[in-house]
């Protein structure tokens, strides 16, 4: 009964996409694409307190005579071990360009990478995360030479349009044509290009593109993906007189994605990455998390670089105060950093254009740059700053104590720890990494200032000496991971309240439904100390400090906070 009521809704689904007189014979395609896919094992949770995410590149280390993949799964079972229980390996698959989000064929491992043994190997340990890059491909994938090759089964799988066309209501964040020529069999072709020349959109309103899809998805569930991140998604539906971005068919398309893996394997979640507007990019989760179950907090990492850089969480607090669950099946993901930018269009509607200008200058100031498209009269729409997200808090010109450094970027970091959903953490801000500016520099792509690989040799020389920044953050941010893990307060369900102690500090209040613990998290934003008093945030009751155990903090009177300090103060018991 419930598969039928889960072919039903899958059938309304593609009668809004494709219409009545369609709909009966793609559904039977789609059954038949399920039909294809041994279901893989179910698991026994959804997520949890242990919960975290890791965020990598699998040749983010490289060493001589290995596969990337099998050196990333040493340092993880070596280093990280369950600290982190999610791994995110962005595209491994053969790419023309992008670092990988030109996807030439999305069945394989690039060759230069390793081979599907290595990653069912990684996937047996950890809860593998697979880019699903579904909204364009590589210009010379296997589609586009099928395509080009005239072969009818590809027949308008990309969008031709007369290079005359108007499309000037479509939403564009680069200064790039939206339609680039091709050859083709049967002449050049004029296709529709949201990203560049070298990613050629598919054409979903063709129902052989949704088909082919859905079969690749559930090719990852066999292979062993937990969950599938739909990259740049807002995109996936044309409709000319549109912004062509979010549009209800997009929505549709991505629920339908939802009922077929409910369908065939309940267990994958599916993420969505919309680097938007905040009321945009939540409404990915559909009704409660019909749609994607997992939404990138993409309005975190600005925001928590605004607070960290005044000393003053206010608009951080503000902001968060309106941040509740969504349902139990669906949730956030809490960044500061990625292989991307700091996206700058998730504070529009939230902070003023003079706080966005601060952000802008911070960047520029600390070593990065600031990408996005170029209005006609010559100013600049943001759409991220391109930094490392410790040196967005550090300003690289001006050099301090490395102890002050540290513990300035571990207030950042902490902030998603508490937050409430399940923290991301990208390798680099684990391993304590800096600008990357002569990748800039070499290869002219701004968002390489946070792509560094780097030979595992020197990293595990820095990590072996206690003083190196490497060693500090590494210890300080797996010190917090193990802590965070065995607190029932920090499951990513559990309610979150926005506590005021002062301009100074971004305090929560994160309490468990089943268990009654709850846990005040305090991280002071300035380089003062503070005296807080804390008797009405505690509600009366001793605490213990989880991050301090020689220190029980009583109800009444003040606590105190040193300079960048977080501290977890949970009910003593």
């Amino acid at each position: 009964m419930a598969n039928e009521g889960l072919q039903d809704r899958i059938r309304r689904r593609l009668e809004f996409l494709y219409g009545h007189e369609a709909a009966p014979a793609v559904l039977s395609d789609v059954l038949s694409v399920v039909a294809r896919h041994k279901p893989p094992p179910r698991r026994r949770r959804r997520w949890d307190e242990n919960d975290a995410l890791l965020i990598t590149y699998a040749d983010t280390l490289l060493e001589d005579g290995v596969p990337p993949l099998e050196t990333l799964r040493r340092f993880l079972e070596s280093r990280v071990g369950d600290l982190v229980t999610f791994v995110h390996v962005l595209p491994f698959y053969p790419y023309s360009s992008d670092d990988g989000f030109a996807v030439k064929d999305s069945r394989q491992v690039n060759v230069a990478l390793g081979d599907w043994g290595h990653i069912e190997r990684l996937a047996k340990r950890y809860r593998l995360v697979f880019d699903a890059v579904i909204n364009h491909v590589s210009a010379s994938s296997v589609y586009m030479e099928r395509y080009a090759a005239g072969d009818p089964a590809f027949a308008d799988f990309f969008i031709a349009l007369p290079p005359d066309t108007d499309t000037s209501k479509v939403l564009r964040t680069r200064n790039l044509p939206l339609l680039h020529d091709y050859d083709t069999s049967a002449g050049r072709k004029w296709l529709w290009t949201t990203f560049g020349r070298d990613q050629v959109d598919l054409n979903f309103a063709n129902p052989r593109v949704l088909l082919e899809i859905l079969d690749v998805l559930l090719f990852y569930a066999s292979k062993g993906a937990a969950a599938v991140r739909l990259d740049a998604v807002p995109y996936l539906w044309k409709k000319l007189g549109t912004p062509c971005a979010h549009l209800p068919e997009t929505h549709e398309v991505i629920k339908l994605i939802r009922d077929v893996y409910d369908l065939a394997c309940p267990d994958v979640l599916l993420i969505t990455e919309t680097n938007a507007p905040h009321d945009e990019n939540v409404s990915y989760f559909g009704d409660r998390g019909d749609e994607a179950q997992i939404v990138y907090n993409f309005t975190l990492p600005p925001m928590i670089l605004l607070a960290v850089a005044t000393g003053d969480s206010r608009r951080l607090s503000q902001w968060a105060s309106a941040v509740r669950k969504v349902s139990d099946r669906a949730t956030y993901l809490n960044i500061t950093a990625t292989h991307d930018g700091i996206g700058m269009r998730p504070t529009e509607g939230i902070l003023s254009e003079a706080e966005r200008k601060t952000l802008i200058d911070l960047a520029l100031a600390h070593g990065g740059q600031v990408t996005g498209r170029r209005n006609p009269d010559g100013s600049l729409s943001p759409y991220e700053l391109n930094v490392n997200y410790f040196d967005a808090v550090n300003d690289p010109n001006v050099p301090e104590p490395l102890d002050v450094e540290v513990k300035r970027f571990m207030v950042s970091q902490a902030i998603p720890l508490s937050f409430i959903g399940i923290p991301a953490v990208y390798i680099h801000s684990l391993l304590g990494s800096r600008n990357d500016a002569a990748a800039v520099k070499e290869t002219g792509i701004a968002r390489r200032i946070n792509r560094a690989r780097m030979r595992p040799s020197d990293v595990e020389n820095a990590l072996a000496d206690p003083a190196s920044l490497r060693s500090r953050v590494f210890a300080e941010y797996t010190r917090l991971l193990a802590v965070r893990r065995r607190e029932r307060a920090f499951h990513p369900d559990s309610p979150q309240e926005v506590i005021d102690l002062g301009p100074s500090v971004f305090a929560l209040r994160r309490a468990s439904a089943e268990s009654g613990e709850s846990i005040v998290a305090l991280h002071n934003l300035s380089n003062n100390a503070l005296d807080l008093d804390v008797h009405d945030a505690l509600r009366g009751v001793s605490t213990v400090d989880l991050l301090d155990s020689s220190r029980k903090v009583e109800s009444s009177g003040f606590f105190h906070l040193e300079a960048y300090q977080v501290t977890w103060l949970k009910q003593a018991l």
